[in-house]
């Protein structure tokens, strides 16, 4: 396990202040705010420690609830300097699902809000959308290989070692060029990237969610700049900000092992994007399901 990874696990490792109250810090990120994966990764984790593991909720015996979607708001920047305050609210206990709300807090002001839905394990029906084709992701390069290719297309020459720096705890793999690449050259509302954590992880359940929660931030929005030729948030072509995040957690998977994220732009309108996304396990097992809409202007 590499350094930075021992830091985000470090952030995700909140500090419990009262009953259903957390605190979290933050890191710096390619932008001046919080990176929004950080904010609902973390907010993720202070529900989770809210649900009971006593069986007796369970159907079935010791069997303790499991994430199986969240639903967020980005409602304001948050600033990277100071601590983000998570409370959460325990809106149902039942024997199948149990419901969490975190509003995470900041400067006495809401820049976030969560709900999310746990699951005993049960048994039912089947089916899945095959997992698309996507080369190994071995034969693919690196972000420290790929990425200073595209250095002259950065706004600010300290970008790419924010870039590199935000992305040091995951090995995350462009199947093909990254937006920044094709600058002016309209193309499909399609990309995939494969992405793992540097480092083996426990076998907690949820750490493995709220990571893959993490990454889900990272690349969403990609398809919508590849249709227009847009470089991104990197390049000053466009200024982009997350509106709202939606996840389903439909099979167990790992983050520390390799997942495909398969990532398309079904719409963009009004000043906003839409993202929408999959992810399988290398095995082609459908993992999780991601929407995500986002501010995306053109500078005047």
């Amino acid at each position: 396990m590499n350094t930075a990874l021992e830091s985000l696990l470090g952030l995700l490792d909140l500090e419990r202040i009262e009953q259903d109250i957390f605190r979290g810090q933050s890191h710096s990120s390619v932008v001046p705010r919080v990176f929004g994966g950080q904010v609902a990764a973390q907010a993720l984790v202070a529900a989770g420690r809210t649900v009971p593991t006593d069986t007796d909720l369970s159907p079935a015996p010791g069997n303790t609830p499991l994430a199986h979607s969240l639903h967020a708001y980005f409602l304001r920047p948050g600033d990277p300097g100071a601590p983000i305050v998570y409370t959460v609210d325990r809106i149902r206990d039942g024997r199948s699902f149990t419901t969490r709300r975190v509003v995470a807090v900041q400067h006495g002001q809401p820049i976030f809000h969560l709900s999310a839905s746990f699951q005993t394990y049960e048994e039912g029906l089947e089916h899945q959308t095959p997992m698309p084709q996507a080369p190994d992701p071995e034969t693919l390069p690196t972000a420290a290989e790929q990425l200073p290719r595209y250095a002259d297309r950065f706004l600010d020459p300290g970008t790419l070692d924010r870039l590199l720096e935000a992305r040091a705890a995951v090995d995350l793999r462009y199947v093909d060029a990254p937006p920044f690449a094709s600058v002016g050259t309209p193309g499909e509302p399609r990309s995939q990237v494969w992405f793992r954590t540097r480092g083996k992880l426990a076998d907690d359940p949820l750490l493995h969610v709220c990571l893959a929660t993490y990454v889900s931030d990272m690349t969403l929005l990609d398809s919508v700049l590849l249709a227009h030729g847009r470089g991104g948030w990197a390049t000053g072509d466009i200024v982009g900000a997350s509106l709202d995040h939606a996840m389903w957690f439909h099979r167990p998977f790992r983050a520390d092992e390799w997942l495909l994220y398969d990532q398309e732009s079904p719409s963009s309108s009004g000043g906003r994007g839409l993202g929408q996304a999959r992810i399988y396990t290398q095995d082609g097992q459908l993992a999780v399901t991601v929407i995500q809409e986002g501010v995306v202007r053109v500078p005047r």
